[in-house]
This record gives C-alpha cells, sequence and structure tokens, in this order.
C-alpha cells in the first residue's frame, strides 16, 4: 500500500501542512516536531510525490545538460561526473546532444524551458554574443568549455592554452624543431585555445611557426588519420605530431602504423583529455589530463550555489589545471610523467 502525506502526519500527530513545512523547510517548525515527522516518514517509508512537491516548492529537482555530442570517452567521463554528483545532490538530469550550433541550441533551450532549475551548456562552436542572446535569464546557467561574453557568466573550462603549451614545451625539449599539430574545427572555441597553446610553447622553445604543420580536424578518430596522412605527405613533414585530443591521437596512431613508422623511434605523438584509454594504448599515449570528471561534477556543484543564492550572487569564471602526463608515445620512459600543474 502507498503512503501518503496524510499517513505521515496520523502518525506524528500533526496536521498535513506542518508536515509539509517538515519535509520541504518551508516555514517554522519546531525541532522536536520535525523530528517526529522525520521518524514518521522513515517508519512508514513514505515517498514524497515530486510532481505534487514541484508544484509546492516550484523546483522541480531537474537539472537541464546540453552538450554538442555524447559519443566517446570524453563524454562519457563528463557525463559520469555530472550523474554523480547530481545523484548526491538529490538532483536528476535531462542531458541532450547534438547541439553545436545556434539554431539547434536554441531549439534545445526551449524545450527544457519550465521542466529544469538549472542547465549546464556545453557550446564550443557557438560565438560568444550569440551565445549571451540565447541563454535564459531566468535559470542559473554554468558553462562549460564555452566562449565567454562581457557580462560575468559562472562558467568552467579546461585549461587548453596551458596544457597545448605544455606539450609543445615538452616535444621540443626531446629535441623536436618540426612539431606538427592535428587541431580541431576552427569555430571551436576548445581547438582555438589549444591551437594558441600550441604557437606559444613552440614560441617559448625558440621555434618557428609553420602554417603547413598546421592541419585541421574534427576531434575525431577518422579526423586523426586523416590529419596524420597529410602531415605525413609534407616535403619536409614533422618529427612530432600533437593532436588536440586524444580520439585524434588514437588516429593518429593508426595512420602511422599503417605508413610504417614506428613511435615514437621515427615520429613521437601526443594528445589531449587523457581519457581512460591513453595510458593502455601502445605505446602509452603522452597527453594532457583534463579532468573530466571534475568538470562535470564541479559544474552541479556551482549550479547548486547559484541556486540557493539567488539573482544576487557574483557570477565567476574557473579554470581547471591542465596536467601532461608525459608516457611512452613522445619517447618518455614507461611510467614517468611531468611533474605540476600547467596554467
Amino acid at each position: 500500500m502507498t503512503m501518503t502525506i496524510r499517513d505521515v502526519a496520523r502518525r506524528a500527530g500533526v496536521s498535513v501542512a506542518t508536515v509539509s513545512r517538515a519535509l520541504n523547510r518551508s516555514g517554522p517548525v519546531r525541532e522536536e516536531t520535525r523530528r517526529r515527522v522525520e521518524a514518521a516518514v522513515r517508519a512508514l517509508r513514505y515517498r514524497p510525490n515530486s510532481t505534487a512537491r514541484s508544484l509546492i516548492t516550484r523546483r522541480t529537482r531537474m537539472l537541464g545538460v546540453l552538450l554538442p555530442d555524447l559519443y566517446g570517452e570524453f563524454f562519457s567521463e563528463l557525463i559520469r561526473g555530472l550523474d554523480e554528483a547530481a545523484q548526491a545532490g538529490g538532483y536528476h538530469l535531462l542531458v541532450s546532444s547534438s547541439h553545436d550550433n545556434a539554431s539547434d541550441l536554441e531549439a534545445a533551450l526551449h524545450g527544457m524551458h519550465g521542466r529544469v532549475d538549472g542547465l549546464v551548456v556545453m557550446a564550443p562552436k557557438v560565438k560568444a554574443e550569440v551565445l549571451e542572446d540565447l541563454l535564459p535569464g531566468n535559470v542559473p546557467v554554468v558553462l562549460l568549455n564555452s566562449p565567454a561574453g562581457e557580462r560575468p557568466r559562472d562558467s568552467l573550462r579546461i585549461d587548453g592554452f596551458g596544457g597545448a603549451r605544455a606539450v609543445a614545451c615538452h616535444l621540443a625539449a626531446h629535441g623536436h624543431a618540426r612539431i606538427g599539430i592535428i587541431n580541431g574545427p576552427a569555430e571551436n572555441f576548445d581547438a582555438q585555445e589549444r591551437l594558441r597553446g600550441y604557437r606559444a610553447g613552440l614560441a617559448e622553445a625558440g621555434l618557428a611557426p609553420d602554417e603547413a604543420l598546421e592541419v585541421a580536424g574534427d576531434f575525431t578518430g577518422s579526423g586523426g588519420y586523416a590529419g596524420a596522412t597529410a602531415l605525413l605527405a609534407l616535403a619536409r613533414r614533422p618529427t612530432a605530431i600533437f593532436a588536440a585530443n586524444d580520439a585524434m591521437a588514437v588516429g593518429a596512431l593508426s595512420a602511422l602504423r599503417a605508413a610504417g613508422l614506428a613511435v615514437p623511434e621515427e615520429m613521437a605523438l601526443a594528445g589531449f583529455d587523457d581519457v581512460s584509454s591513453a595510458q593502455y594504448m601502445i605505446p602509452p599515449l603522452t597527453t594532457v589530463r583534463g579532468r573530466i570528471w571534475d568538470l562535470g561534477a564541479r559544474s552541479v556543484a556551482r549550479l547548486a550555489e547559484a541556486m540557493a543564492a539567488g539573482a544576487a550572487r557574483e557570477q565567476q569564471p574557473e579554470l581547471l589545471p591542465a596536467t601532461l602526463m608525459a608516457r611512452r608515445s613522445c619517447g618518455c620512459a614507461p611510467g614517468v610523467r611531468e611533474a605540476g600543474e600547467r596554467g
């Protein structure tokens, strides 16, 4: 038999209104009375009706998550962080994907209207000014790895610039003077930051930039394969390749093997993200650890802070550090990692 709030009130010896105030913490209730209500809830195994509760509190306990994609290890780890933090906080997630342009994002935001208490939005391909026009003003929003506009916003991003700079410097320290990059789409904010960091790392190492060594990719394995093939076709090909994410590094490794090149003896290779499979590749992949789980979990925590504090809270950007993980694919001995975090 399903227990109701009336059953709880009867067992606790109080009114239904008092039970509601005690459970929702929406009004004054004596501590002794609150304990009686909570004891009755436990004894009866009462579960509040979430629909009715949302009508009273005007809270759905639902968080909307809009991502450009759900495919691959990066998004799997990101969603794991989001979901574990949401469950710990008593929230549910409403996840929607394939919103990597303004029109799709606008439609998805419209679909979320009235259904969520807060939003996590990753839109690295949408320009900052367009994104600012699209985001709702009536619910808290946390941006992930997205361009920032002039208005202060709660945002989290992995330090793509610092991580890519560390990779370029590390490869140069191995004696490589021609370091190629397979980058993401030109309009993608993550790709822009990683390209900027790569160029800064070359400059820091005293290496002149060469546009021929900068190949466009798409953050997929096939894009990495095509990018590595293009770099190998150059008259003066590189001796090291930096793929701007691990998925492209996997594709690049396949292209290098198809060309008969040994890694790292004939071509060094590095990636970005440090997905779980990176350390188990042959050879283990040198990459940048971007704390993907933390990115998801921290975004839920920031939303919870915003929902609790209301509109008066000051919104702030937050940069998560990126750590270079040096492994065999760049020529480092097995188990060696770069100490410290690059920011």
